[in-house]
């Protein structure tokens, strides 16, 4: 073969695995889609509501690839999951893979976990919620979804070096890490495997002294340290922590942020949202996720997060927070987080 022959074949070979290479986003979001009671939210999913209108116009502006749902009622048959994607597909949104495993949220222990002298309080389950499955989470995907590693069964004190504070011996043996979950899901794109460690963390407040939860908020994220894998991975979830504002321990994220690339996503909403409390706020609001009163404590805060590991390239980020019109009033509506999303570049070099 000449040379001019043998460059030519170079370059049609370089052209063909670059036209195989697009961009993969990922987001992450809490809808609110969380009820009081077991079988509302599969009963609001088949009937007209203007707050699950509004959350399936946020999913559709932002056509994620790959998203995890935080804050979703878990259901044993996965009804309200499939309802959910039913209502997705109406809106041109297809997602045919999906996962929803048991959550710690609302999992009776049959123990007297916060002392206060009662049973079968929300309190009580290895993660708060008032029925099994409140407030769990799920995930949705245009890519088939493999081999799940589910870890939310492990213990708390079984974390090395976790923070866990002092509690009776009964408690200390079945308390778990998690207080949603924490999943290892492998998805399979163009034939090269995703890691999504997808969790949702308790927020690091409504203790006392002991700082249980803002105990429990730092060693949920800190788990990740120890268990990261060895191929292409993105963390992704509600981690409740802002790195600069608000309550909470920041380390763990830290420490979690020199194995991954943070994209910083921004908004204009989150900017045009300042005021109140959050003028004493050290973060960038355009970084903000999570939406609350500016009268109080704590305002406006980064919680939400994807996170693609190191040597991911990433092609854009973005907060889904318009400042003003039709679209900002939908995000209002949905939920008081707004949805993260990273594009990254899909297959990863070699």
């Amino acid at each position: 073969m000449g040379l001019n022959a043998f460059a030519g074949l170079a370059l049609i070979l370089a052209l063909a695995q670059g036209t195989l290479a697009e961009p993969l986003r990922i987001a992450t979001y809490s809808p609110g889609l969380s009820r009081d009671g077991p079988g509302l939210l599969l009963r609001d999913l088949t009937r007209k509501d203007s707050q699950i209108d509004a959350v399936i116009r946020v999913i559709a502006e932002t056509r994620p690839d790959i998203l995890l749902l935080t804050d979703f009622d878990w259901d044993y048959d996965s009804r309200a999951l499939d309802a959910f994607a039913a209502r997705l597909a109406k809106a041109g949104l297809d997602y045919p893979h999906r996962l929803a495993a048991r959550p710690n949220s609302g999992m009776a222990t049959g123990l007297d976990l916060n002392a206060d002298g009662r049973l079968g309080t929300a309190d009580d389950a290895q993660g708060f919620g008032n029925f099994t499955g409140q407030g769990g989470m799920a995930i949705l995907s245009r890519h088939p979804i493999g081999s799940v590693r589910d870890y939310s069964g492990f213990l708390w004190r079984d974390l090395p070096g976790n923070l866990m504070p002092p509690l009776p011996p009964e408690v200390e043996a079945a308390r778990r890490l998690s207080s949603t979950a924490h999943w290892d899901a492998e998805i399979t794109i163009a034939d090269q495997p995703l890691h999504l460690l997808a969790m949702s963390a308790t927020p690091p407040v409504f203790d006392g002294p002991e700082d249980l939860n803002g105990r429990r908020n730092h060693d949920e994220l800190a788990f990740w340290l120890h268990h990261l894998p060895k191929g292409p991975f993105v963390l992704a979830g509600n981690l409740n922590l802002d790195p600069m504002d608000g309550d909470g321990r920041p380390e763990a994220l830290a420490r979690i942020m020199a194995h991954v690339t943070d994209p910083l996503p921004r908004s204009t909403g989150g900017t045009a949202a300042r005021g109140g409390v959050n003028d004493n706020h050290k973060g960038d609001p355009a970084l903000d996720t999570g939406d609350w009163r500016d009268d109080r404590p704590p305002g406006n805060l980064r919680v939400d997060y994807v996170l693609p590991a190191k040597g991911l390239e990433v092609l854009g980020s973005g907060v889904f927070w318009p400042a003003e019109g039709p679209l900002a009033e939908a995000a209002l509506k949905a939920s008081a987080h707004r949805l993260v999303w990273v594009d990254v570049d899909w297959p990863p070099a070699p």
